[in-house]
């Protein structure tokens, strides 16, 4: 399988300026996501989707292509990933004659990801024959929709879906079954995904890759990017001899 990274990384980010380019331990946050899948054993190539020249420079500088600057239209705040993903599968097409057998996209806003995170969502793919392998951790209890509680205008309390509380479930030990939430590690998709009505990332079948906890971040905040500096200083010395 030709398998493909992609970094997509925008100039412009709504929550924290230029986070993509911001020093984050040391080094720009996107050059955390470009060495862990330089790193990779299974990736052929590591491409940044980007419309910033400065983000290409210093994308460049760290190992990744850059053969295009992502057009404008596919630029914005209000953008889907699908089409972005499929910008970079059909310039590869047209361009190079070359068809990527899966696409893995590697989101800039989880600097905690590892290389060895790449290589098993690929061998999951490789061994199930799935459309789309998505990294995700168990939710914790009070997370789940079996303790989430919601208040509708009147002011009701209830269980997410409606259901009354006095049907709660006393005991994580007795839901009906696990919950997972993505943690952005990595996506990992068949091209032909982004061609159905509407385009997704997942297609027909699906696989969940479960990881350790310890790995899920998402920086979107300056509070968020605080915590996971603290996390990754943390995990840096957990594999420290």
């Amino acid at each position: 399988m030709k398998i493909v990274g992609v970094i997509p990384a925008r100039g412009n980010s709504e929550r924290t300026k230029k986070k993509n380019t911001k020093i984050f331990c040391g080094r720009p946050l996107i050059a955390w996501t470009i060495l862990s899948a330089l790193k990779s054993k299974k990736l052929d190539r590591v491409i940044v989707s980007t419309d910033s020249s400065e983000i290409a420079k210093i994308a460049r500088r760290y190992g990744a292509e850059v053969p295009f600057l992502r057009p404008p239209e596919l630029a914005t705040a209000t953008i889907g990933i699908e089409p972005v993903m499929k910008h970079v599968y059909e310039w590869l097409k047209a361009k190079e004659s070359y068809s990527a057998d899966a696409l893995a996209l590697l989101f800039c806003t989880n600097p905690l990801r590892q290389s060895w995170h790449i290589d098993e969502a690929i061998k999951i793919m490789k061994k199930t024959g799935c459309d789309s392998v998505v990294a995700v951790n168990e939710t914790p209890a009070n997370h789940t929709p079996y303790w989430t509680l919601t208040q509708d205008k009147k002011g009701k309390v209830s269980l997410f879906g409606g259901i009354p509380l006095k049907k709660i479930i006393n005991r994580r030990q007795d839901f009906p079954e696990k919950c997972y939430a993505r943690n952005e590690i990595i996506y990992l998709l068949k091209p032909k995904n982004l061609y159905e009505k509407p385009s997704r990332l997942y297609g027909q079948k699906v696989e969940l890759y479960v990881t350790n906890p310890i790995y899920e971040v998402d920086i979107n905040t300056p509070e968020e990017w605080q915590l996971a500096e603290i996390r990754f200083k943390n995990l840096s010395k957990l594999k420290a001899p």
